[in-house]
């Protein structure tokens, strides 16, 4: 539920009350209820902005988990599941009694780890 306090012309002060639909949002000019999808409000003409993505979303990964991960369990290919690579995952599964996915693990611990942040979710959105 959504009220607002409407002045007319006259002085007159009166509250209205609004609601919205699942698939809706109120304009954040006008307060009228607009499709969530709208980029500009049909009442007011007003260009709706979403609100800035917030660091910690549960779609990013985390750099410091790729880290750990690739270091104690990189040479089975834990790390490359975790970033999305599973065909990669399965590589490494395959090959780790070789050492050889172990010892590229471990060069792509230190890559994650000399890497910002920014250029890791760059990379692994």
């Amino acid at each position: 539920m959504f009220a607002n306090l409407i002045v007319t012309g006259h002085g007159e002060h009166f509250l209205t009350s609004r609601t919205k639909a699942i698939d809706e949002k109120f304009c954040g000019s006008c307060g009228e209820p607009i499709k969530i999808a709208a980029e500009i409000c049909p009442h007011c003409g007003v260009r709706q902005f979403d609100p800035p993505r917030v660091h910690s979303d549960s779609a990013d990964k985390n750099r410091v988990l790729a880290i750990v991960l690739a270091l104690f369990l990189g040479g089975f290919g834990i790390h490359k599941f975790y970033l999305g690579k599973p065909g990669q995952g399965i590589l490494y599964l395959v090959l780790f009694w070789t050492w050889l996915p172990a010892i590229i693990a471990l060069v792509e611990m230190f890559r994650y780890l000399f890497m910002s942040d920014e250029e890791f979710q760059a990379r692994w959105p």
